[in-house]
C-alpha cells in the first residue's frame, strides 16, 4: 500500500473515531438526564427545574417512627426523600419508657430545632409518621403553633385508638413491651386519641388492610392491618385518605406507600390511580 493510501486510511479512522466518541458521549449525557429512556425530561428543555424540585431543596421532613421501633425502621423513606432533595431528620425516641406527652415534647422539639438550622431554615417543615408517631405529632401540635408547618403524612396511625390496647392492656407483660405510651392508645373516651383535636394543617392518612397477625386481627372489627382498624386511622381535618394492601409493621417500607407519601408532600393529595 502506498504512503498516500495509508495516510488516507489513517485519516478516515481518526475521523470516524472522533464521530464515535461524540456519539457515545452524547448518549451517556442523554441517559443520565433521562434514566436511559431515550426522552429528555420536560424541565431539561427549559431554563429552570420544576417548582417542586426547587422547593424540596428548601424544605425539611421530620420522620417519627412507631411504638417499640427505632429510627432505622424509617430508613427506606429517608433515603427516598433525600433523593428528592429534602433535608431529612429521622428522629429517634425511647417509645417504651415515657408517656406520649413527654415523648412529643422532647422528640419533636429537638427535630424542629435541627430543621431550623442551616440552609433549610427558610423552608417548610413536613412530617411523615408511623403509628404512634402520628399521635406524638397531634399531641405536639395541639400545644404548639408551628409557623412553617408544611404537610403531614400519617402511616397506619391509631387516630381513634386500637381495640388491641382495649383488650390486652391489663395482660401481664403489656407494659413491658409497650410502655406507658402504649397504654394510652385505647379507643375509650378517656384515652388520649379521643382527647386530641382536628389536625391543624394539611394531612393525608395511609391505612393498611393486610394482616400478618390473625390472632390480633380477631380482636379488631372490620378490615385492619394487624394492629389498627382501617376505620380508626382517619383524623378530623384530613385532606386525603387511602387504603393500601400493606401490614402495620411493614407499611413504612412499602414502595407504593413511599411513592404515595412523596406525592402528597408535593401535591397535597394522593395518587388514587396507584394502589399496588
Amino acid at each position: 500500500m502506498s504512503r498516500h493510501n495509508i495516510s488516507m486510511t489513517v485519516g478516515l479512522v481518526r475521523s470516524w473515531s472522533t464521530r464515535l466518541y461524540r456519539l457515545i458521549f452524547t448518549s451517556m449525557a442523554v441517559g443520565l438526564l433521562t434514566g436511559w429512556t431515550g426522552q429528555l425530561p420536560a424541565w431539561a428543555m427549559t431554563s429552570t427545574p420544576p417548582h417542586g424540585a426547587v422547593q424540596a431543596k428548601l424544605d425539611c421532613v421530620i420522620l417519627l417512627h412507631g411504638l417499640a421501633r427505632t429510627r432505622r425502621s424509617m430508613n427506606k423513606i429517608s433515603e427516598a426523600l433525600e433523593k428528592e432533595g429534602y433535608r431529612v431528620i429521622n428522629q429517634g425516641y425511647d417509645s417504651r419508657h415515657h408517656a406520649v406527652q413527654e415523648l412529643a415534647e422532647a422528640a419533636i422539639s429537638d427535630a424542629i430545632g435541627q430543621c431550623k438550622s442551616g440552609s433549610h431554615s427558610e423552608g417548610k417543615i413536613h412530617f411523615i409518621t408511623h403509628s404512634l408517631g402520628g399521635i406524638l405529632l397531634r399531641q405536639y401540635l395541639q400545644r404548639h403553633r408551628l409557623e412553617k408547618l408544611g404537610r403531614a403524612v400519617m402511616l397506619a396511625p391509631p387516630n381513634e385508638g386500637s381495640e388491641v390496647v382495649d383488650r390486652l392492656k391489663d395482660v401481664p407483660g403489656f407494659d413491658v413491651l409497650n410502655g406507658p405510651a402504649g397504654r394510652q392508645l385505647g379507643t375509650g373516651a378517656d384515652d388520649l386519641p379521643a382527647q386530641l383535636g382536628p389536625f391543624p394543617g394539611e394531612v393525608g392518612v395511609i391505612a393498611g388492610d393486610f394482616s400478618f397477625n390473625p390472632i390480633l386481627s380477631r380482636l379488631i372489627p372490620g378490615p385492619d392491618d394487624g394492629k389498627v382498624a382501617v376505620g380508626r386511622t382517619a383524623v378530623a381535618g384530613q385532606d386525603d385518605f387511602i387504603v393500601l394492601p400493606v401490614s402495620h409493621s411493614f407499611i413504612m417500607r412499602n414502595r407504593t406507600v413511599i411513592e404515595q407519601a412523596l406525592h402528597f408532600l408535593q401535591h397535597g393529595r394522593f395518587d388514587h390511580s396507584i394502589k399496588d
